[in-house]
């Protein structure tokens, strides 16, 4: 396994993983599929302040990918990061999220970032799993905030401290 930053010619493969996401479960409330310029786009806005890491597997086949944003626009938010990770349909629970989380979260410490918040639609209980075992803890509960598939969808909001606020 090999943990690195996003290239450019990452984009399709990421693309096409985060696609079967949004056309087939509730975990993003995207409805239609990105392209890989998208991509391209929103990895740009991102790596310009932020970690946005890839995973591979032993072969070299992208295999999953993460990456933090910026949690709200305004200044009073700077030190805030949205933390989020997606894995190949594929090959979750194949030991490629933990490492790839882990990292992404090194990485946030090594900034002025204080806290990290991961929104989760719910049910997803492996995305709780994840969170909760890297110390993640459950601050908040929306009702019925989004609608897809014909239904509503809760979101769970958990937050991680990562360094004392100065």
């Amino acid at each position: 396994m090999t943990i690195r930053n996003v290239d450019p010619s990452d984009a399709a493969r990421i693309a096409g993983i985060y696609n079967h996401y949004i056309t087939g479960t509730i975990v993003t409330f995207e409805t239609d599929p990105v392209t890989p310029e998208e991509i391209g786009r929103r990895m740009r806005a991102v790596t310009r302040d932020y970690p946005y890491l890839a995973v591979e597997d032993d072969a070299g086949m992208l295999t999953g990918y993460a990456y933090a944003s910026r949690f709200r626009e305004r200044e009073a938010y700077r030190h805030t990061a949205e933390v989020t990770i997606y894995l190949d349909r594929d090959r979750t629970g194949a030991g490629f999220g933990a490492p790839l989380f882990a990292e992404l979260l090194g990485r946030l410490r090594e900034t002025d970032t204080v806290a990290l918040i991961g929104a989760i639609a719910l049910p997803n209980e492996p995305s709780v799993g994840l969170h909760e075992k890297f110390g993640f803890r459950k601050v908040a509960h929306l009702e019925k905030v989004g609608h897809k598939f014909g239904k509503w969808i809760d979101v769970g909001y958990w937050e991680l401290l990562i360094r004392e606020a100065a």
